[in-house]
């Protein structure tokens, strides 16, 4: 690859880069249209029965039709394998929604042939047993599945009593109370635990007129908490389902939560597309402009203006929470993935956000704040195991506070580059950060599998056999255990020596699963991705140059061929997959950034 070809096509992915950013000059993305979002949001349409709703019912409908699986099952994205979750929810949402104008007999017919090849009979009579028992003890989507097919006249009314009952009732406790009644839920999935468990106890009959008595009497301060934790946008964490579900089951209930209704489905309305589908979340805003910044690095000053990069920065600082936030109450100093207000902090997008607002750093006092708030956030999150949740500090039985590598690796680049960029660090919180290092570098030695890999929590890849994806959580950990070595001056020897073991190990598991066209898939043998094999990359680009112009010549075959085709490789809430526009192009810019670096001399990038 040639320094003139090399250096053209960097300037010209820049180029794209630059003129994704939005009218207000940062990043919003493109999330892939959902099947599953687009099916639960029509019945949500379908069951509120408004005037024009017909329209884009059907509008959502004939999207549905068209993205249908050869094998008659739908996958979460139109590039998704078929899955039963989709798959269940498409046939519940296209029974009810089908007319005389848009039949449906086919699509229906090939949906029970594909359950039927993941064991679920939908004309056995014993659906309800056969979904509880492909879910097993996790209530977080069988129970809503179960309830929208009650809902669209699937399954009888009658089956609504062998449906779990949430225990909606217990949400009108402090959320500090749900370990002492064993809920395996924390606050994210309240909208769904109210608005499900209302529908189920209203339409189930009870022995105990004494329990029915008392759920009667939670509805109100239940419905309470719900509109309480209402974000001014009307989707409940921006997620497309989550809200569709909420807003189906308090409608069909008959239940006086006007304004959850009311903002719900408008916030629904909004999100629809031209061609009729809906994305599963409004954006990843926050998270595609940080990885923005960070894939440009220095170089964001030579290709961004000076008011571009100062509104970046104000961008940023504002999005910042200052406030304990409403929805699951956690404390100020994080950043959430999207500037939509149903977003909330997490520990993957608070790093994010520090280490762009250090690329852009100009010492000023709110910066200086901003980044110290943030780190401040991240040691009132990290678990006793040391690694660092994504949401909330936990006992690790949910993803929502399971200590992860990913997040962990880019909690430790957050706090080593804070306390290496930033001056006057009070010695209290240095002491501490320097602590949380120390206590994150143990946990992440502890899940390096024997083979050097570490496994991501919101990344997979559909083709592995147990669908997860090592070659992400490992690119990914390798870089940050990298930057942090060479970019920084602040780790003892002690430090330096383990960081090293970890990322000889992970590198030679990288190298191991490069395929022979110099790709990367999710695994050994996997057809590899742009953004798999842009990550590996930037892993192994400071000690491994063939290995990675190899990874470069098959990125670039693959973009002059078909273009920047994001796959997905995302997972989402209840795992549900998608892809994200941004991911092929920002990663495959950091590849080709550090790979000039590293070895392109006088090179103008």
């Amino acid at each position: 690859m040639e320094n003139y070809n090399f250096d053209n096509l960097y300037k010209n992915l820049v180029t794209l880069l630059i003129k994704e950013q939005n009218s207000e000059g940062f990043w919003s993305g493109h999330l892939a249209s959902s099947a599953l979002a687009t099916a639960v949001a029509m019945v949500a349409f379908k069951t509120e029965g408004r005037p024009g709703s017909g329209e884009q019912t059907d509008l959502a409908l004939l999207w549905l039709i068209r993205h249908v699986n050869p094998d008659g099952g739908f996958g979460d994205t139109p590039e998704s394998t078929s899955n039963v979750s989709t798959s269940l929810l498409c046939y519940a949402a296209v029974s009810l929604c089908q007319s005389e104008k848009i039949p449906c007999i086919a699509i229906l017919k090939g949906l029970e042939k594909y359950l039927l090849t993941q064991k679920i009979d939908l004309n056995s009579g014993n659906i309800t047993a056969s979904v509880l028992k492909y879910y097993g003890k996790d209530y977080t989507f069988s129970v809503p599945i179960l309830s929208m097919l009650v809902i669209c006249k699937v399954l009888d009314d009658r089956t609504i009593d062998s449906i779990p009952q949430l225990p909606f009732e217990l949400t009108i406790f402090p959320a500090s109370w749900y370990n002492l009644f064993k809920m395996q839920v924390v606050s994210y999935a309240i909208p769904a635990l109210v608005a499900v468990g209302i529908f189920i106890h209203k339409n189930r009959t009870y022995r105990f007129p004494l329990i029915k008595i008392i759920r009667d009497r939670s509805i109100r301060p239940a419905l309470k908490k719900l509109s309480a934790m209402l974000p001014e946008s009307g989707g409940f964490l921006e997620a497309i389902p989550l809200t569709a579900f909420a807003c189906m089951c308090l409608i069909v209930s008959g239940v006086d939560c006007g304004i959850v209704i009311r903002k719900g489905m408008s916030f629904l309305k909004n999100q629809q597309r031209p061609d009729g589908s809906f994305p599963i979340d409004t954006n990843l805003s926050t998270w595609v402009t940080t990885l923005s910044i960070k894939a440009l690095s220095h170089d964001a000053y030579r290709f961004l203006s000076a008011e571009s990069i100062e509104n970046l920065k104000k961008h940023l600082l504002s999005l910042q929470y200052k406030q304990k936030h409403p929805f699951n109450q956690a404390l100020p100093g994080g950043w959430g993935w999207t500037n939509a207000s149903g977003s909330v902090p997490d520990a993957d997008d608070t790093p994010g956000a520090i280490l762009a607002l250090l690329e852009l750093y100009n010492a000023t006092d709110e910066e200086t704040t901003a980044i110290l708030n943030g780190c401040k956030w991240l040691l009132n999150l990290q678990n006793s195991n040391g690694g660092f949740p994504t949401f909330c500090k936990g006992w690790n039985r949910l993803p929502f506070d399971s200590s992860c590598a990913d997040l962990t690796g880019h909690a430790v680049a957050a706090m080593t580059f804070t306390l290496d960029h930033v001056k006057n660090i009070p010695g209290l919180l240095r002491v501490k950060l320097q602590t949380s290092i120390h206590k994150a570098v143990k946990y992440l030695n502890r899940q390096q599998f024997q083979d050097g890999s570490w496994v991501p929590l919101w990344f997979g890849n559909q083709f592995t056999p147990d669908k997860k994806n090592q070659v992400y959580g490992t690119a990914k950990v390798v870089s940050y255990l990298q930057d942090c070595m060479h970019q920084t001056n602040i780790l003892d020897d002690s430090l330096k020596s383990s960081l090293q073991v970890m990322i000889d190990k992970g590198t030679r598991y990288l190298l191991l699963l490069q395929n022979p066209d110099g790709s990367w898939g999710g695994a050994r043998n996997i057809e590899g991705s742009v953004e798999e094999t842009a990550l590996a990359i930037c892993a192994l680009v400071r000690t491994h140059k063939e290995q990675c112009r190899q990874g470069l010549q098959w990125l670039q075959n693959k973009y002059n061929s078909l273009g920047l085709v994001p796959s997905p490789i995302g997972l989402y809430f209840a795992t549900l997959w998608y892809d994200e526009k941004m991911y092929p192009l920002v990663f495959y810019i950091e590849a080709l950034r550090r790979y000039s670096e590293a070895y392109i001399e006088n090179a103008s990038v």
